[in-house]
């Protein structure tokens, strides 16, 4: 079952958790690929210095983020790599989106590896712009509804709570003390995720 607006209207940090274990799924001409989600980070919005929407920025990129949620807002990072995110927010009209940093891939692994040029399977999808080239996700798909095909999320088994930690985002230095808001979840032990820090449980 594709998650509903609903999934997506909650707390923002909830939801980050809890997309944990749920599916990332893209129907391309090329064929389906999808992977479960083990890795996930927060962004709360205009008081959270570590968000694209920091201080109510409002550009024509994060514009996605004040409008409805559960749609895609993918951006671009070095020059070189997209980065997938999930709008969401209990608050309507606030900019706050979960981004997705890792996937366990699930079907379509041939063609992912393909898309990346490797058939390390472990390689595939460990980390935010290696899944956006394996799951074919460019600019193009910014701002997609994902309650509906063929781009979207499905819901699944929730992960325990006891095997979901907290830590501190990647690559945020310069926030301040917005960098160490333990807001990047992942699932405990899961080989797939990005980069292995030291978290508790969330």
């Amino acid at each position: 079952m594709i998650l509903p607006r609903s999934f997506y209207e909650g707390n923002v940090l909830v939801v980050a958790k809890n997309l944990l274990g749920k599916v990332l799924v893209h129907d391309t001409s090329e064929g389906m690929t999808s992977g479960r989600i083990v890795e996930t980070e927060a962004y709360c919005g205009p008081e959270d210095f570590a968000a694209h929407s920091a201080r109510g920025r409002r550009t024509a990129r994060v514009e996605v983020m004040y409008e409805e949620k559960g749609h895609a807002y993918i951006y671009f990072i070095y020059g070189m790599y997209w980065c997938f995110n999930a709008t969401a927010g209990a608050t309507p009209g606030k900019p706050e989106a979960v981004l997705v940093r890792a996937l366990e891939p699930v079907e379509g692994t041939e063609l992912m590896a393909k898309r990346r040029g490797t058939q390390n399977v472990g390689n595939l999808s460990n980390g935010p712009g290696k899944l956006c080239i394996a799951m074919s996700l460019t600019g193009a798909q910014t701002k997609a509804d994902l309650t509906k095909p063929p781009f979207f999320i499905t819901d699944a088994l929730a992960v325990p709570q006891e095997c979901i930690l907290a830590t501190t985002r990647i690559g945020v230095d310069y926030a301040g003390e917005w960098k160490n808001q333990p807001w990047r979840f992942y699932i405990k032990d899961n080989s797939f995720v990005s980069t292995w820090k030291k978290g508790s449980q969330a």
